[in-house]
């Protein structure tokens, strides 16, 4: 009966669309409000912008204003890290610098201080688990320099080059509707995504060994070195994400990532990840609410292991 509705309804906003200009807004505005009544296909997803893939085939399994501009919030970090394990090495030791100090005083942070020695792995987890934009600029930072093989590029310069390196890896996982400017994902009108882009980014960052490593891990400590030949110093990092924590209610069996997401514009936002029973998919929630952003992710994840196919099938 639901299918039956829907159908007539098309048929009659490609009308009212086609007659006159007014008649498309008012087609495109009421098509809008049975999306999220109907939450396409039977799910009741209350983001504005979702998404759920086959992590194996890249197969679309759910989409809903999957195409249109958001802005990621710390999503924005899965790119950030994805390019500073594929160009720099998890052992290799990076120094803090001006870059760690806040930007927003608000702002997520891992701890980091000026001057402390870390290993990029250790950046990476900073980064990722307790959201650290503080470890987010630093990789950032650090990278661009690196591949600029310029150390002293300031740190304005360094990141607006990291930004450039974001942009390319993004369209080369597929990604051709975003755009990066910083590596944190605090707010600037210009740092955009989509929901199916992240999802293809976040398809591309589960295929490195290591990033799955990290975005799987329920709590980490780093070490801190603080100076030459200082004390080191461990910090407790503690994963944001609650379908990886078994003592949340939101926990998900078989989740393992990716990443969490918020700012007052972007919303709560999600890119999730399961494997289970030989299947793997990928979900993205953006622009959801405090409330909801668990509960999208975790139908939609339940969804696309009803439809994905397992890794020895064929995709459906």
């Amino acid at each position: 009966m639901k299918r039956f509705v829907i159908g007539a309804l098309c048929i009659a906003l490609c009308f009212a669309a086609a007659v006159t200009p007014a008649g498309k807004s008012i087609a495109s505005t009421v098509w809008s409000r049975v999306s999220r009544s109907f939450g396409g296909a039977g799910l009741d997803i209350q983001a504005t912008h979702a998404l759920v893939i086959d992590a194996a085939t890249g197969t679309v399994l759910f989409a809903k204003n999957d195409r249109e501009r958001a802005y990621p919030a710390s999503t924005t970090k899965i790119l950030t890290a994805l390019i500073a394990l594929e160009i720099g090495k998890p052992d290799e030791l990076v120094t803090v610098g001006a870059e760690a100090r806040p930007e927003d005083p608000e702002e997520s942070r891992a701890g980091l201080r000026q001057g402390q020695r870390l290993k990029l792995y250790d950046l990476v987890e900073a980064a990722l688990l307790p959201s650290g934009n503080d470890a987010a600029r630093t990789l950032a930072v650090h990278i661009a320099r690196k591949t600029a093989g310029n150390p002293n590029l300031s740190t304005a310069e360094a990141q607006e080059e990291f930004a450039k390196l974001m942009n390319k890896r993004a369209k080369k996982a597929g990604a051709t509707h975003s755009h990066f400017v910083n590596p944190s994902g605090l707010h600037d009108p210009d740092h955009y995504s989509t929901a199916r882009d992240l999802a293809l980014i976040a398809k591309a960052a589960m295929e490195n060994e290591r990033f799955r490593q990290a975005v799987q891990a329920t709590g980490y400590e780093a070490v801190a070195v603080n100076g030459t030949g200082g004390a080191a110093a461990k910090l407790s990092l503690s994963n944001t994400n609650q379908l990886l924590q078994p003592d949340s209610a939101n926990y998900f069996k078989g989740a393992n990532g990716i990443k969490t997401g918020f700012t007052d514009q972007a919303g709560y936002c999600l890119v999730s990840s399961v494997a289970r029973d030989g299947k793997k998919v990928i979900a993205v929630v953006l622009q959801s609410t405090g409330k909801d952003v668990y509960p999208d992710a975790a139908k939609l994840l339940t969804h696309g292991l009803g439809k994905a196919a397992p890794a020895s099938g064929k995709p459906r």
